[in-house]
């Protein structure tokens, strides 16, 4: 495999004008495709199957009029102190206000002085409003009725804020990438020594970037897809390309020091390191496409999504880069090459003349001190990891949202004047299609939820049943509609917020005490909203966790066996993995659920970790633990492969590869925290774990606990069996091949 990517490599650098053509030309195409074909994207986790959304599906089935999974906004109203919404001018103020923000979206307007939903001393209360499309797909009338409605409140004197999922808060994305490309750039620099090397990297990156992004963006008008699903494939795409490109850069400048041609320097480079990069890259790959085996359509296509950015990057790293070297010349070296040098690149001795480097400094002290090196490594691994006992999974609710914000303010007025479970209600959908009597089977299940809403330990403030008037006519009406579409509504009100556990609790209480109904009138009962689907959605992920992991570890494991000829590297790596990804989480606690130190990534509110980063983190941070562990181990094996001791090629590769792989931890760390400033709960959280991760990962991980325990185990850590030996194949990521091909003769 060397052979051809150094042939590779070379035909790039020869053909650079056609090389770097074809890729500005796809760039171009795809761009103009974004422009011209992209679609909205959406910021809901859906998912088929469960039953919070088999209860929209009935809905929309049964009422073709109904929006279960339409936009909501709430219309929080306060007046002057001393004052009362039901004051005549006060409350035609209110009256004025939603009849301003009615538009054809609209489906239905709950004002407060009918639903009853104003405080005991009327001065507070709130209207909810529930169209009938999306928060994304509303229209500019819709948004400007809102704003209309906010207006014509205040001039009458009120005070209005709007809250619910019908206002976003933008990602932000822009600037965590800015933030992001500085910090690289100065690590590039100091790393590779010149301004036009640190240049390259971060061109190609955003090449790749910009490829796998405009074609998403190109697909979402084909698709429907998440929000997060082109903000993800940023983040990675700019960090991994940044990193494949130095690996290659790095060892280009290595090649040309030592006095090669530079056409042959940019082969070999592509052939060594750009070997180590592919098989790099597949692991990152494997981890993201794996997501699909969970069966999640928001994870699928996430996952996918980041796996054709860092497909990208390493195409890229492996024919751009050496083209835009070709274009270069010398002035990506820091130092002219020695002409007509024997000395390889790959010579395992340093220079007798050169001073010892940190890097060789640090490795030779963990040889010498192993044992307490690979102990302390471990216990502060399993220190970091303390919180994760205490994890607790939810939806990021509204009160995540940046302090100040409409959204923010109008969650924490409900909050303080309706309590908690008023941001989060729970629907009850009652399917009464094979009950002999629909309205008694309706009528036992409201009597069984306000049985337990009077139990000593209940959770629930109120429940709303499906006919709220004692009128013959509001009675006829609801039997009447009943008799139509087969099902009604119930709506409980928790004590507690939408995030909590208890909350979660209460809607498996409710489950429980409804999960008889059909043995007693025939009808059925799901529970969905918000709470409800983040529930099972993460019952959803807990089980195929499992399963994931099998898949995805499975498969990088077999890789790693093929790329080092050995038992013991791939179970090394995948258990420093485990430290990495507890340790990430841990912080993640501590940070995002407790509130240490939240102040620094912009967060001025505790509660719940992200639902989905569990698994999201493990197969990102699989891929990219693997990453390093190439890299770092690659020039050890090829040290040991041309015939260095067991322990002192530890030494060599570490030496020799220490240097890079801190630089390019470093960049990822930059990128992924960069996207911690962004107003969006979701990648502020991700990227938060990420940053984390990739530095417990670089520098605790591989840099001391991945060789304290190559040189206590020494030869054998390169074991494998005969059998396995003769069915593995060879890839020769060290390059040996590529080296025959290349000895003179």
């Amino acid at each position: 495999m060397a052979w051809q990517l150094f042939r590779l490599g070379r035909w790039s650098f020869r053909h650079r004008w056609t090389v770097t053509g074809i890729w500005v030309l796809l760039l171009l195409v795809v761009a103009l495709g974004a422009a011209t074909l992209s679609g909205k994207t959406n910021d809901s986790f859906e998912l088929s199957g469960i039953e919070s959304t088999q209860a929209f599906d009935l809905i929309r089935d049964r009422d073709p009029t109904a929006a279960p999974e339409g936009a909501t906004a709430r219309v929080v109203f306060q007046a002057p102190n001393g004052e009362s919404l039901a004051d005549p001018a006060n409350q035609q103020a209110v009256a004025d206000a939603l009849e301003a923000l009615r538009t054809g979206g609209v489906v239905s307007i709950l004002d407060p002085f009918a639903a009853g939903t104003i405080t005991e001393d009327g001065r507070t209360g709130y209207a909810s409003v529930s169209y009938a499309r999306s928060a994304v797909d509303l229209s500019q009338a819709d948004r400007e009725a809102l704003e209309a409605a906010r207006d014509v409140a205040e001039e009458a004197g009120l005070t209005a804020t709007i809250g619910g999922d019908v206002l976003g808060v933008e990602i932000g994305g822009a600037m965590a990438e800015l933030i992001g490309i500085a910090i690289a750039f100065v690590v590039l620099a100091l790393t590779l020594g010149s301004l036009v090397a640190a240049g390259m990297p971060l061109l190609t990156a955003l090449v790749g970037v910009g490829i796998g992004i405009t074609a998403i963006a190109t697909l979402s008008g084909f698709v429907e897809l998440g929000t997060t699903t082109p903000a993800l494939g940023t983040m990675l795409g700019l960090a991994v390309g940044i990193d494949y490109a130095l690996f290659i850069l790095s060892r280009y400048q290595a090649e040309v020091r030592a006095g090669r041609p530079l056409e042959e320097a940019a082969g070999r480079a592509v052939g060594t390191a750009g070997s180590a990069v592919v098989f790099a890259g597949l692991t990152v790959v494997i981890a993201l496409v794996g997501l699909a085996v969970c069966g999640i359509g928001f994870l699928t296509e996430m996952g996918l999504g980041a796996a054709f950015t860092v497909a990208l990057a390493v195409l890229i790293a492996l024919t751009l880069l050496p083209a835009l070297l070709g274009f270069a010349g010398t002035r990506v070296t820091k130092r002219r090459p020695r002409v007509g040098s024997r000395h390889t690149a790959t010579d395992a001795e340093p220079n007798p003349g050169e001073p010892r480097t940190l890097g060789r400094r640090w490795v030779e002290g963990l040889a010498r001190f192993r044992w307490p090196a690979l102990v302390a490594g471990i216990a502060a691994a399993a220190l970091a990891a303390i919180p994760v006992a205490s994890l607790q999974l939810a939806l990021p609710d509204d009160s995540t949202k940046p302090a100040g914000s409409d959204v923010r303010v109008a969650y924490e007025l409900i909050d303080e004047h309706f309590g908690a479970g008023a941001n989060g209600p729970l629907l009850v959908v009652i399917d009464t299609r094979e009950a002999p009597d629909p309205a008694a089977a309706v009528a036992t299940a409201t009597e069984r939820l306000q049985t337990l809403a009077t139990r000593n330990d209940s959770n629930i403030v109120a429940v709303i049943p499906a006919v709220t008037s004692d009128s013959p006519q509001a009675r006829q009406a609801y039997l009447q509609q009943l008799d139509t579409v087969q099902f009604a509504t119930l709506t409980v009100i928790p004590h507690s917020g939408p995030a909590e556990q208890s909350t979660k609790d209460l809607v498996a209480d409710i489950r429980d005490t409804l999960s008889d109904l059909p043995d007693h009138g025939g009808a059925r009962a799901l529970v969905t909203g918000v709470t409800a689907i983040g529930v099972d959605i993460s019952n959803e992920l807990t089980e195929v966790f499992p399963l994931y992991l099998a898949v995805v570890v499975g498969l990088a494991f077999l890789l790693l066996i093929a790329v080092f000829r050995s038992i013991w590297v791939p179970v090394k790596a995948a258990v420093g993995f485990l430290f990495s990804v507890g340790a990430s989480l841990g912080a993640t606690v501590a940070v995002f659920q407790w509130g240490w130190l939240n102040e620094l990534v912009g967060l001025d509110a505790t509660g719940p970790v992200l639902f989905l980063l569990p698994i999201l983190l493990t197969g990102i941070l699989f891929g990219l633990a693997m990453d390093y562990e190439v890299f770092l181990v690659t020039r050890m094996r090829e040290a040991y492969v041309h015939g260095t001791p067991a322990r002192q090629a530890v030494i060599d590769g570490f030496t020799h590869s220490a240097r890079v792989v801190a630089a390019a931890a470093l960049i990822m760390v930059g990128v992924f925290a960069g996207f911690t400033l962004t107003d969006d709960i979701i990648l502020k959280t991700i990227g938060f774990a990420l940053a984390i991760g990739v530095l417990v990962d670089a520098f605790l991980v591989r840099m001391l606990i991945v060789p304290a325990t190559m040189f206590i185990l020494g030869r054998r850590i390169w074991w494998m069996p005969r059998w396995m030996s003769k069915i593995v194949p060879t890839l020769d990521v060290e390059g040996e091949a590529l080296a025959k091909h290349l000895a003179p003769r």
